[in-house]
């Protein structure tokens, strides 16, 4: 062997020994030592946030029981034993069947409804969000009954659904947004007197008509993420839906509602569940005092689950309400 293959080979030897001093340290000093190697995308599942929406049906806050109220001195009553099941929803919502104002004069029959002002206590109380005033007793004590109602409402942080200063602001969705998720609230009435009807720029509420609504729902959809619609219809004691009811929700839903939120006939109707939404038809009373029948001293809450916008779960709960007029969950 040549001198100089002889010093080539000491040579490599030599780097040979250094690679494998280096993986040896590399290997004994553990995470001291920072080896480059291609980084792996870890996928991380984000799972969407729950929602709860609670119905409830008609609000009645005269008659009896605003006597019952002004008796006991406590605009609370009607909800006392059921405060806590409501505030527990991230958005409550109920159908008010009275004008809250001292001021107007009755116009309607004699089954109109005027409540005190202080009753609104009662609702802030039940932790109510938003309220529907499309409805056949909104007009009982003329405009400014109405206006006094939709005032009030406001100035307690409660979403006036159905009604508003002008015929585009009753027809505009109201949107409450929780969790990052945007809900419209749109009500209209099929009953009633239409002297109550917001036209042009006129206070009033909104009145059912299909095309319309079809065309509310859209605009709201488009604005939000999840459209719910409250209709006043159907016949009064009527166990069962009838086909008017059932078109109009129907086109709700196709026209992209998730849920369809029936008031008006004061007792309890069936409901439906749809690909597209599900489908209350009435949700009869919540606080009345129709004490001639046990099916109108009873009613139904309906809590809807959603996981971010998709609707994940209904549940349906009974309501009671006592000879005392307050609403109670059922044993």
């Amino acid at each position: 062997m040549s001198r100089n293959r002889y010093i080539i080979g000491i040579c490599d030897a030599v780097a040979l020994l250094t690679v494998v001093t280096a993986m040896f340290i590399a290997f004994t000093q553990g995470p001291d030592i920072t080896v480059e190697a291609p980084q792996q995308q870890r996928e991380e599942t984000v799972v969407a946030q729950e929602t709860t929406l609670l119905f409830v049906g008609d609000i009645m806050l005269s008659r009896s029981v605003g006597a019952k109220m002004e008796q006991q001195d406590d605009w609370r009553w009607p909800f006392l034993s059921i405060a806590d099941f409501l505030k527990s929803a991230d958005i409550t919502f109920g159908n008010l069947e009275t004008t809250i104002s001292d001021r107007g004069r009755n116009v309607g029959s004699i089954y109109s409804f005027r409540a005190d002002p202080k009753s609104v206590e009662g609702l802030t109380y039940a932790g109510f969000d938003a309220l529907s005033v499309a409805n056949n007793h909104m007009g009982d004590w003329t405009q400014q009954a109405m206006e006094d109602t939709f005032a009030l409402l406001e100035a307690n942080n409660i979403a006036v659904i159905g009604g508003g200063s002008t015929q585009e602001d009753a027809h505009t969705a109201k949107i409450i947004e929780k969790n990052g998720v945007r809900f419209a609230f749109l009500g209209y009435t099929d009953l009633g007197a239409r002297y109550a009807e917001a036209v042009g720029e006129e206070t009033g509420i909104a009145w059912l008509d299909k095309e319309t609504m079809v065309a509310d729902i859209q605009k709201a959809k488009s604005a939000s993420d999840v459209v719910v619609v409250s209709v006043h219809m159907g016949e009064e004691y009527q166990l069962t839906a009838n086909t008017r009811q059932r078109d109009i929700a129907s086109a709700a839903l196709n026209a992209g509602a998730t849920l369809f939120i029936g008031h008006h006939p004061h007792v309890v109707q069936n409901t439906e569940r749809k690909e597209n939404g599900y489908i209350a038809y009435s949700l009869g009373n919540f606080v009345f005092d129709q004490s001639f029948s046990a099916e109108t001293m009873e009613g139904l809450a309906m809590k809807a689950t959603f996981e971010g916008a998709n609707l994940k779960n209904v549940e349906e709960i009974p309501i009671a309400i006592s000879r005392q007029y307050q609403a109670s969950l059922t044993d």
